[in-house]
């Protein structure tokens, strides 16, 4: 069952369903509206297939992925493979990844969030060279 709140912000997404997928880096599900996974596909369409890592990096991307509606009730139907593969067992979370949502075991979302990383040290990293407006303000 979605959280209300979740499945009120997926409002537009609704009618052209998802895309449900086993995420590349975490031991999570990928939700994708499928506008959003449209785009995706875009992109990987410009791939080159007669290169094998580019056809081997494809198998791999859309492995196990299901087309997913979410019903009027706001249940989302996880075909078994893929609980299997996100070790879902009892308590889910939801969590907000940008464009999509990924959903996770809550034991392991919690072990994923403490892994020891210093997020500040992360924060600096990653988004500290960023400047849109040219300001010298993020």
């Amino acid at each position: 069952m979605l959280p209300a709140p979740l499945k009120k912000q997926l409002a537009s997404s609704l009618q052209d369903g998802f895309v449900l997928k086993r995420s590349l880096f975490q031991p999570c599900l990928e939700l994708y509206p499928m506008e959003e996974w449209n785009l995706m596909m875009q992109k990987i369409n410009k791939l080159n297939r007669f290169v094998k890592k580019n056809n081997d990096f494809i198998r791999k991307f859309t492995a196990g992925v299901k087309v997913v509606e979410i019903d009027a009730l706001g249940r989302l139907l996880v075909p078994k493979d893929l609980v299997t593969f996100a070790s879902i067992a009892k308590d889910v979370v939801f969590s907000s990844a940008v464009n999509i949502v990924e959903i996770w075991d809550k034991d392991l979302y919690e072990q994923s969030i403490d892994d020891g990383v210093d997020f500040a040290d992360l924060a600096e990293e990653v988004m500290g060279n960023i400047n849109d407006d040219n300001n010298g303000i993020s």
